[in-house]
C-alpha cells in the first residue's frame, strides 16, 4: 500500500528474459563432438548432473536441445552377489571390434557393463555386415596370440569380464560346417580355454613359474596370487587335493566353497608345468561376485584383496560346521599363559582351517585407564601383521607465490614444512624465502581455471595433497589507518556465441586471481581498474586506445545480467597524479607494492574502451548471481567470486597467454633434495609394540570408572604363525590425504629373528626365512604391482610381472616397492597350541 499513488515508485513490468538459458547444450562435456564420447575426468555435480529420464524430458519440453545433439543416456549397474551395489555407469566401457578375416580393421565401439554378449554380437553383425542366417561366435583377445570363446549370449559385459579397449573378435562358420580358427584350437580350462592360440599346449614349463594375464588393472591380483601360490604348505593342501574333504558349503559366513574351488583350479593351473601363463578369469568373475570392490577394473590394492581371500578361503574351508556361542572374559589379574590358552582354544572353537593352522597368530593387548589405573588384557588371533612405518617429521611442498605486484611474475617456491602442521606454518616457510609478510598471504587450490578451496591459516597441511597446485597470494591487509579491505577471487572467462541457436555461453581460461580493494572504493569502475592493472603485465593495450579526450557521459549497467556498458566514469575518490601516468603513484601502507589500495592514474583517465565485462559469480565462475549495479558501492563479501568476461577477438588481440603463463623458479626449487633414511624392519615391529595413548575420538570404555578414558594401549606378540605375512603400512588415508610412504624398509632374505617381539617366555624359537614379496612401484591409486617368490621345487627367486615370469637375484628383492612380505618359519616340525593336541595347531606356539 505503501506509496501506491506516486508514479516515480512505479517499478515497470516484470521482465525475465534475462534469466531465460537457452536450449540445453552439452557441447562442453564431449571429447569428441562426432561421437559425443565424454572427455575423461568429469566430476559429478561439478561439471554435469545427473537427472532421471521424466527430468530430462521436462527440461527438453521448457528450454529445447541443440540440434542435432542427441541426450546422454546412462544406466544403472549392479554389482556384487550378497552386497548389492548400484551406481550410474558415467563412462562406458570401450570395446575394439573387428573380424576373424580382417583381424586389422577394427572399429572401437562403447556398452555398457550392463548389456549383453548377444547385443555385442548384435552390434557386429550390423558393422560388418554378416547375415543374420550365418551362424557366428565371439572370442576376446587377452594376449596377443590368444583367444577366449564368449559363449555365454546372456552374460553380461561385466560378468564375461571385459575390459577397457579389449579386442572382440567374430569368427562366420565356413560354407563346409568348419571354423576358419579350428585348425589351431588348443585344448584348456577355463581360464584360457578354447583358445586359438598357436603355441604348442603341450610344452613344458617348471612349474609353478606360470605367469598371470592382466585382465584391465588387475596387477594388484596377480601379485597377491603370485605370493599365495609360492606359499609351500597352503599350495600342497590344494594341489593333493586335502580341500575336497573340508569345502564348507553351508557356512553363513563363506562363499559356498566357490571361492575355494576357484582359487584351487588356478593353483592346479599354475602348478601343472604346461602352461607359461594362464587368465585368471573365472577367479576375478567368482571374487567379483562376493566382493564387488574388485568386480570391476580399477586399480586395487594387493593386501586387501589378500585380506579378503584368506579370510574367504577360511570361510569356506572351515572345519567348524557350527560355531558356538562363546562369552569374552577379561584376565582379571590371571596369569598370561592361562588367559592366552583360554582365548586360542575359543578361536579354534569357532575357526578350524587351513588358513588358521598356517597363518594365524596371537596378540596381546593391554589398556590402562589413565584414572583407576585398571588394566586389561586381552588375545586376540591375527592373520597378518600391519606394521607402521616412522612417519617423516617435515614434508617438502612445493608451492607457486603470486606477487601484489603486477609486474612480477609467479615464483615457484619448494618449502619445508612440519607434516602435520598448519596452514600457518606453511606461509612462515615461504615468507623466509620470499620476504612477503605471513600475515599478508592467502593459501589456495586451483584446479581447473577455479579456486576449488581457499584455506584458512588454522586449518591442517594434510587437507593439501602432494598432486595438489597450490597457489599463494600477496593480498592487502587493514591499513594503519583503518581502511577495511575485502578480498575478491576473479575468474577469467570467454564469451562464446553457438552458432546453432544464436545463444551465449562463457569458458573458463586463465589463472584465477585474488585481489584486496578497500570498501569504501568498490564501484564497478574502481573494480574495473584495479583488475586491469593487476594482468597489465599480459594485457597489451593498443596504444591509441590507451588515451583518448574525456567522455561527458557516465557509463552505465545493464542490471539484469551484470554486464557493464558504456564508459567507465571518474573515480569518486582521488589522490591526484599526471594523466597518462601508468604506474601507482603512491604506496599504500602495507607496503605490497601491488596491492589494490594504489590509486592508479586510470582511475583518472577520460574515457576509454572497455575491453571485458564483470559479472558477480557463484565459486565455480560457472554462472551469474547477482547484477552488480554500476555508481554504487558494491556490498560484497570476502572472496566473493567476479568473474572478467572477454569476448573471442578481445582475448586474441590483447591477451598474451604466454606471458600470463609465465612463472620462474627460486632457488629452492633447484637444490639437490635429501635422500631418503632407510629403516630397518626392526624399527617398524618396534613401533608397532610401543605404547601409545588412545585419542579422543578413540577412547576405551573403563569397566571401573562406568565411562570412556584415552587410556594407554600397547600391543606386544604372544605367538606367531608358520607363514608370517608382513604388512608393510606404505599408504596413509584421511578425508583429506591420500598419501605413498617409498621409504626403503630393509628386511632380511634370510634369519629373520622375531624370538625377541615375542613375549611369552615359554615360548620357543620364531626364526623365518622369505619367500614371496608383493611390490608396488607409482603412485597411490595408481602404478604398478609385481612380485618376488621363491620356488619351492628348485629354491630359486623370480620375479612375476602380470604375464612375464623370469630368473631373479637376491640383491634385487630388497627395495622402496615391497609391500608385503611373506616369511616361512624355518624349523618344520609341528608346534602345538596351548589349548589342543598338536595335530589340530600346525604353526602355533604359545608354550
Amino acid at each position: 500500500m505503501f506509496g501506491a499513488g506516486d508514479p516515480n515508485l512505479f517499478p515497470g513490468p516484470v521482465d525475465n528474459a534475462g534469466l531465460f538459458p537457452g536450449p540445453i547444450d552439452n557441447s562442453g562435456l564431449f571429447g569428441d563432438p562426432q561421437t559425443q564420447s565424454l572427455k575423461e575426468h568429469l566430476i559429478d555435480e561439478l561439471d554435469y548432473v545427473l537427472v532421471p529420464t521424466e527430468a530430462w524430458n521436462k527440461l527438453v519440453a521448457w528450454y529445447g536441445c541443440i540440434d542435432g545433439q542427441q541426450p546422454i543416456v546412462r544406466k544403472v549397474v549392479e554389482y556384487g552377489l550378497f552386497v548389492k551395489h548400484y551406481k550410474v555407469e558415467v563412462y562406458l566401457l570401450e570395446l575394439k571390434l573387428c573380424e576373424s578375416s580382417d583381424p586389422d580393421n577394427v572399429i572401437s565401439c562403447h556398452f555398457s557393463k550392463a548389456d549383453t554378449v548377444a547385443t555385442i554380437e548384435k552390434e557386429m553383425r550390423k558393422l560388418f555386415n554378416i547375415p543374420a542366417e550365418k551362424e557366428t561366435r565371439l572370442w576376446n583377445r587377452y594376449m596377443s596370440n590368444t583367444y577366449e570363446q564368449l559363449s555365454k549370449l546372456d552374460s553380461t559385459v561385466q560378468d564375461a569380464g571385459l575390459y577397457q579397449g579389449q579386442v572382440v573378435l567374430i569368427e562366420v562358420k565356413n560354407e563346409d560346417g568348419t571354423w576358419p580358427g579350428q585348425h589351431c584350437l588348443a585344448k584348456g580350462s577355463g581360464f584360457g580355454c578354447n583358445s586359438y592360440n598357436c603355441r604348442d599346449s603341450a610344452s613344458l614349463s617348471q612349474p609353478g613359474l606360470c605367469g598371470l594375464s592382466n585382465l584391465g588393472n588387475t596387477c594388484f591380483m596377480n601379485s597377491a596370487l603370485q605370493c599365495l601360490s609360492n606359499t609351500p604348505p597352503l599350495t600342497d593342501y590344494f594341489l593333493e587335493d586335502k580341500y575336497e574333504a573340508e569345502i564348507n558349503q553351508n557356512n553363513p559366513l563363506g562363499m559356498r566353497g566357490e571361492i575355494a574351488e576357484a582359487y584351487a583350479d588356478l593353483i592346479k593351473q599354475m602348478w601343472s608345468g604346461r602352461q607359461s601363463h594362464v587368465a585368471p578369469r573365472m577367479f576375478k568373475t567368482q571374487v567379483g561376485r562376493f566382493a564387488p570392490q574388485f568386480s570391476g577394473y580399477q586399480q586395487q590394492d594387493s593386501q586387501e584383496l589378500l585380506a579378503f581371500l584368506l579370510d574367504g578361503l577360511h570361510e569356506d574351508l572351515n572345519r567348524v560346521k557350527k560355531k558356538p556361542y562363546l562369552e569374552l572374559k577379561d584376565a582379571n589379574g590371571r596369569p598370561d599363559s592361562e588367559v592366552a590358552k583360554e582365548a586360542w582354544e575359543n578361536h579354534r572353537l569357532r575357526n578350524d582351517s587351513i588358513i588358521v593352522d598356517i597363518f594365524h597368530g596371537l596378540f596381546k593387548s593391554t589398556l590402562v585407564c589413565p584414572k583407576c589405573s585398571k588394566v586389561s588384557v586381552t588375545f586376540d588371533p591375527f592373520c597378518y601383521l600391519t606394521l607402521p612405518l616412522p612417519l617423516r617429521r617435515d614434508r617438502l611442498m612445493e608451492v607457486t607465490l603470486v606477487y601484489a605486484d603486477p609486474q612480477r611474475r609467479p615464483v615457484q617456491y619448494r618449502v619445508v614444512v612440519p607434516m602435520m602442521g598448519a596452514i600457518s606454518d606453511l606461509c612462515e616457510a615461504l615468507s623466509k624465502l620470499s620476504g612477503v609478510p605471513a600475515e599478508n598471504m592467502v593459501v589456495t587450490d586451483v584446479y581447473n581455471h577455479r579456486f576449488h578451496k581457499i584455506f584458512q591459516m588454522d586449518e591442517g597441511l594434510n587437507h593439501i595433497m602432494p598432486k595438489d597446485d597450490i597457489f599463494v597470494y600477496e593480498v592487502c591487509k587493514p591499513s594503519e589507518d583503518g581502511s577495511e579491505y575485502v578480498t575478491l577471487s576473479i575468474y577469467f572467462r570467454e564469451k562464446t556465441v553457438r552458432q546453432s541457436s544464436n545463444t551465449s555461453g562463457t569458458v573458463l581460461f586463465g589463472q584465477p586471481l585474488l585481489i584486496s580493494v578497500p570498501k569504501h572504493k568498490l564501484t564497478v569502475d574502481h573494480l574495473y581498474n584495479v583488475v586491469l592493472e593487476q594482468i597489465s603485465r599480459c594485457v597489451k593495450l593498443p596504444l591509441a586506445e590507451e588515451y583518448s579526450p574525456p567522455c561527458p557521459d557516465r557509463g552505465t549497467c545493464n542490471g539484469s545480467n551484470g554486464v557493464v556498458e558504456g564508459d567507465i566514469e571518474e573515480m569518486e575518490h582521488q589522490d591526484g597524479g599526471e594523466e597518462g601516468k601508468e604506474k601507482p603513484t603512491e604506496v599504500d601502507p602495507c607496503h605490497s607494492e601491488g596491492c589494490m589500495q594504489v590509486e592508479s592514474a586510470r582511475d583518472l583517465q577520460p574515457c576509454k574502451k572497455q575491453h571485458f565485462t564483470l559479472s558477480l559469480v557463484n565459486s565455480s565462475g560457472t554462472s551469474e548471481i547477482n547484477s552488480i549495479v554500476e555508481g554504487k558501492i558494491l556490498k560484497l563479501n570476502a572472496f566473493s567470486a567476479v568473474a572478467i568476461d572477454w569476448d573471442s577477438e578481445t582475448r586474441r588481440l590483447l591477451y598474451d597467454e604466454q606471458e600470463a603463463q609465465a612463472f620462474e623458479k627460486h632457488g629452492s626449487m633447484l637444490q639437490v633434495q635429501k635422500k631418503k633414511a632407510v629403516v630397518a624392519l626392526r624399527d617398524c615391529i618396534e613401533l608397532f609394540t610401543t605404547m601409545e595413548t588412545l585419542g579422543e575420538h578413540d577412547p576405551w570404555y573403563c569397566p571401573n570408572c562406568k565411562k570412556h578414558q584415552q587410556a594407554t594401549k600397547k600391543f606386544d606378540l604372544w605367538s606367531l604363525p608358520r607363514i608370517l605375512v608382513v604388512h608393510l603400512k606404505r599408504f596413509s588415508y584421511s578425508r583429506y590425504w591420500r598419501d605413498k610412504l617409498d621409504t626403503v624398509v630393509e628386511f632380511p632374505i634370510r634369519g629373520l629373528n622375531m624370538s625377541e617381539f615375542v613375549c611369552d617366555p615359554r615360548a620357543g624359537s620364531y626364526v623365518y626365512d622369505l619367500i614371496a614379496v608383493s611390490n608396488h612401484y607409482g603412485a597411490m591409486g595408481v602404478g604398478h604391482y609385481t612380485a618376488y617368490a621363491k620356488n619351492k621345487v628348485n629354491d630359486k627367486w623370480y620375479y612375476f610381472d602380470d604375464s612375464s615370469v623370469s630368473v631373479a637375484s637376491e640383491d634385487q628383492i630388497v627395495t622402496k616397492a615391497a609391500y608385503v612380505l611373506f616369511y616361512e618359519r624355518r624349523n618344520s616340525e609341528e608346534h602345538s597350541a596351548p589349548s589342543a593336541p598338536q595335530e589340530e595347531c600346525d604353526g602355533m606356539d604359545t608354550n
